[in-house]
């Protein structure tokens, strides 16, 4: 089969040919790859950036992470699955070994594996994973839109870490595909306002309007002085993983208002630790969802399907990764899917 892979601790990426997997052993299932998302991480993953350094002993490995497929076979003692059945995939895969996994605590895994980063993912036509990691898509749920589960999962996360209120005015700052879906979140957690700030992003606020935000900053030629006269930001959510926005953010936000990192930045960023204490505001991150938010961000996938679906701005096949990669890196993308079905045209 075909499948996109980091082959050496070097830039770039190459599709490759190789073996289809096994089958599926003990508590695992082997998946058809529907539909498959490109991430920042993939694009680090493709540059080799510093922080990705560490899947050096993993390699190769074939990438991608956000998929959904179809159950194609069962490992032994596998309960809960049946073939045919349309799934989205948790990429973390947690040891079931270490002191927190022992005491039935995943979330804080002392060991876990990323799948499409550590072990291989979904940017090939079949892929072997716990069954563990497989979360049931609901009906209404497209596949398409069931790839989509992972980043929407980081975006309820920071809305929840964030701890949006009814009432709140909200500022996120990067309108790709994980600032949209905050803006999304942050919007029925009851915010009575939902800013967006991007930097020369003019094709993904075109997705935002579409889902009905409007109050979107182009900070390449504008400033939130409009949005600032009604006064400074309650939670600001930053998911550009840039330093200029860590600094914008911060200085938008309210005494003792809530400033949340989603972003991943290449290097330190420098904060102003002393204007933080004297305005009493809190710092907090935000990485991956608990494994009890998926059902929850897939049932409001199938809730609000025709709302979310604008952010799937391009769907290419795999033989056009590269096109694909191209398209994420220019901002002319909210997400792009790889058809691992072949539905789409070449």
């Amino acid at each position: 089969m075909q499948a996109l892979r980091k082959l050496n601790a070097a830039p770039g990426l190459d599709l490759d040919t190789v073996a289809a997997p096994p089958a599926p052993g003990p508590g695992e299932v082997l998946l058809r790859v529907l539909y498959a998302g490109i991430c920042g991480t993939d694009l680090h993953i493709d540059a080799w950036d510093a922080g990705y350094h560490f899947i050096r002993e993993r390699l190769p490995v074939t990438v991608g992470h956000e998929f959904s497929g179809e159950v194609a076979a069962l490992g032994a003692g596998v309960e809960g699955l049946r073939t045919g059945q349309r799934v989205a995939v948790r990429p973390s895969v947690t040891c079931g070994r270490c002191a927190a996994c022992s005491r039935g605590d995943f979330d804080a895994c002392t060991s876990r594996l990323g799948i499409g980063v550590s072990r291989d993912g979904g940017f090939a036509s079949h892929v072997r994973v716990p069954a563990r990691n497989c979360v049931p898509a609901p009906a209404g749920v497209d596949a398409d839109l069931a790839a989509m589960a992972e980043p929407l999962s980081v975006s309820h996360e920071s809305v929840r870490v964030g701890g949006v209120r009814t009432g709140d005015r909200v500022l996120v700052l990067g309108p790709g595909n994980i600032g949209a879906g905050i803006a999304v979140f942050a919007r029925a957690a009851g915010a009575r306002q939902v800013v967006v700030a991007g930097h020369g992003d003019a094709a993904r606020f075109a997705v935002l309007r579409q889902m009905g935000f409007h109050d979107l900053v182009d900070l390449a030629s504008e400033t939130l002085e409009p949005f600032l006269r009604e006064g400074r930001f309650d939670v600001v959510i930053e998911a550009a993983g840039s330093p200029a926005a860590v600094a914008t953010g911060l200085a938008a936000l309210k005494v003792h208002g809530v400033f949340v990192v989603t972003g991943i930045h290449a290097a330190p960023v420098p904060v102003d630790l002393t204007a933080l204490v004297r305005n009493h505001q809190q710092l907090r991150g935000s990485y991956r969802a608990p494994e009890a938010a998926w059902p929850e961000v897939l049932a409001f996938l199938a809730a609000h399907a025709d709302l979310l679906r604008p952010m799937v701005t391009h769907r290419l096949p795999l033989a056009r990764a590269q096109d694909g990669f191209a398209l994420a890196r220019s901002r002319q993308a909210t997400k792009v899917l790889f058809d691992l079905a072949g539905s789409t045209p070449a």
